[in-house]
């Protein structure tokens, strides 16, 4: 069976990791960090070293700096057996940098708090995809997300569109999209908050619970706008699955203990993606990068918490899932 090729083009990112057991508040010092790590991510590399991790043949394209963060998120994708013959360096300024705070409090379940400095990430051109013109239907499906420049992303779906390839747009960080961009995409994959802010739909109550009616409410809006199919997810509340042929809600996969929750959302869209192009179908797909996003929240960090096919496929056997 021919290995699937999925095209990454996005965001590199390192992420400089601090816990504590309480976040300070304005114009306060608190001397209770647990402890800080550095590690190698960003959306774009996430999902794209997810998917090299679940056995699918990946290529990125990029931008960094030309800086020691910049080598060392190089190495790393590498490392993942990706082809970065178009991730470029830039010298006009740094690689992208994140700031992530984890409050860690016993018998809770860890938060984040993520400041990204983009650096290079939005130094990425129109000129620096030009190729794809002509390269691009040498791919599965194309998995974009916003921490690059929106210009770049509308281009790339254009290619993609032209030639009949899948593209899937992870619309992280929020980021307002016309109707023309939207129609042309395959799937899109927002989280709770921004596809309020996509469609002007609150799907969370005051308690803070999921209301399920105005999830399908605002999946059939960003449907309504030409997206083929929507992909909303819920964080501890699951995901949510939406075309013109069904309405599907499944739980999160709740069976270990939650670490770290970066990068969980883009393990599910690398995960969700890859398993789309191995022939699964949309529920079992849906099923898979749940449980491989609940193997990323175990672990610490971005890239370094994401999982392989076996860990994913050795997790669903100990739980006894079953194919629908």
């Amino acid at each position: 069976m021919k290995t699937p090729k999925i095209l990454v083009v996005g965001s590199i990112v390192m992420d400089l990791i601090y816990s504590t057991s309480r976040v300070p508040n304005e114009g306060e010092t608190v001397n209770n960090g647990l402890s800080f790590a550095s590690a190698p991510g960003g959306k774009g590399a996430n999902q794209a070293v997810q998917a090299a991790r679940l056995g699918i043949n990946v290529t990125m394209v990029g931008k960094l700096g030309k800086d020691i963060f910049g080598d060392e998120l190089l190495k790393a994708i590498q490392e993942a057996g990706i082809n970065t013959d178009n991730i470029s360096r830039d010298e006009t300024c740094s690689s992208a940098v994140s700031n992530i705070l984890l409050e860690v409090v016993p018998g809770k379940k860890t938060k984040n708090r993520i400041l990204v400095v983009p650096g290079a990430n939005m130094k990425l051109t129109v000129d620096d995809v030009k190729f794809l013109e002509d390269k691009i239907s040498e791919y599965d499906l194309v998995i974009m997300q916003l921490e690059i420049p929106l210009e770049v992303n509308r281009r790339v779906t254009e290619y993609a569109y032209a030639k009949g390839v899948p593209v899937m747009l992870n619309s992280a960080p929020y980021e307002a999209l016309d109707d023309e961009l939207l129609s042309k995409l395959t799937y899109i994959s927002p989280n709770e908050h921004e596809a309020c802010g996509l469609t002007g739909i609150k799907t969370t109550t005051d308690d803070g619970s999921i209301d399920i009616e105005k999830v399908e409410m605002a999946a059939k809006a960003l449907l309504n706008k030409g997206v083929k199919n929507v992909i909303i997810t819920l964080g501890s509340n699951g995901v949510a699955f939406m075309n013109k042929d069904v309405f599907v809600v499944k739980p999160c996969v709740d069976i270990v203990k939650v670490v770290d929750p970066t990068a969980a959302g883009d393990s599910f869209t690398g995960a969700f993606c890859s398993a789309v192009c191995m022939g699964m179908t949309t529920e079992k797909a849906l099923d898979f990068a749940n449980y491989t996003a609940t193997l990323t929240v175990s672990k610490l960090g971005a890239i370094t918490s994401l999982p392989t096919i076996e860990e994913v496929k050795d997790l669903m056997k100990k739980d006894s899932y079953k194919e629908n």
